[in-house]
């Protein structure tokens, strides 16, 4: 079974100014002389973690990660209710991906992102799919209405109850038939005293999915509204926006990727992003090899999934 590389530090790391008032805080680890690759990260609004850096063989790879907009150390944050997030948009952030490649050189480079990060690698791939090599997702979420109403709505409320209860608890019973736009509200409310429990309800929510085998530590940061309110700031503006896409548009569209080598990874018991639209995104891209594993949630580094992801980047810097 593989496991994670050791951990790494960058080699080099600074912010790139992209236009809007936006700056993108980036790094690079690995060999300055490998094979290109970008790391696409989750949420959207997560921000990249030490762990990301260790998919990646650092011997053969030259990794970019970095914080997408309104993010981790990027500028300015979404945590701060002055934040115009209008230039935060799917297509904002693929034209991102662009400025980062040419930054750093790379003519072509892999594809690599899980969660949100998969859908912004699909969006990404099948509008530039010339600069792509190859591209690794993991865990399929294509932001369609089916998929948010399971998120949102009350499907995953079916193996969550107590968990969704306390999610629906700040919004009054009149404003439950449309909880992404009831958040929405209160998120954007300038009182503390709404947005503040708001951010921690969401965002809970939200963590509480992410493990087959619960991991009750990896909550407690998103208790602190401070921590919370730019993470549940981003995803709900994009839940709300459903992405800024026709409904399906990244299935509809993948006959783009039909020229690029893929890898499709998904946990049999991913509750944050079922099974289904991986399969259907394999079903429009059949040319990528399709994995399920049988013995996983949502999480990148649980086992069988990270033996997986780890095995796909080997395989591709060879």
């Amino acid at each position: 079974m593989r496991t994670l590389y050791p951990e790494i530090e960058p080699y080099d790391q600074g912010m790139l100014d992209v236009g809007d008032g936006q700056r993108i805080r980036w790094e690079l680890c690995g060999n300055p002389d490998g094979k290109p690759a970008v790391f696409l990260h989750g949420g959207p609004g997560g921000g990249i973690v030490p762990n990301h850096r260790r998919v990646f063989d650092p011997a053969l790879y030259k990794v970019l990660l970095f914080d997408q907009r309104g993010c981790g150390l990027s500028t300015p944050s979404a945590g701060d209710l002055g934040t115009d997030l209008s230039t935060n948009t799917t297509w904002h952030l693929v034209a991102d991906i662009e400025r980062l490649r040419e930054m750093i050189g790379a003519d072509r480079w892999q594809v690599f992102g899980g969660s949100w990060g998969s859908t912004l690698g699909l969006a990404y791939t099948e509008t530039h799919p010339e600069r792509v090599t190859e591209l690794i997702v993991r865990g399929i979420f294509t932001i369609r209405g089916l998929e948010l109403r399971w998120a949102y709505e009350g499907g995953a409320a079916h193996l969550f109850p107590e968990r969704f209860a306390e999610f629906v608890a700040p919004i009054p019973v009149a404003e439950r038939d449309d909880m992404v736009g009831a958040y929405q509200r209160r998120l954007n409310d300038p009182d503390p005293l709404v947005h503040g429990p708001a951010a921690v309800a969401w965002s809970v929510w939200e963590i509480s999915q992410i493990y087959l085998i619960p991991r009750p530590e990896l909550i407690e940061k998103y208790l602190d509204p401070v921590f919370a309110l730019p993470f549940a700031r981003i995803e709900n503006h994009y839940m709300v926006n459903r992405g800024f896409m026709t409904d399906g548009q990244l299935l509809h569209d993948a006959d783009r990727l039909r020229d690029v080598p893929g890898v499709i990874v998904q946990g049999r018991y991913d509750t944050c992003t079922p099974p289904i639209t991986a399969w259907e995104l394999h079903r429009a891209w059949p040319t990528a090899e399709f994995i399920v594993v049988d013995d996983a949630g949502h999480g990148f580094d649980e086992p069988g999934t990270a033996h997986h992801l780890i095995e796909a980047t080997d395989r591709f810097a060879r």
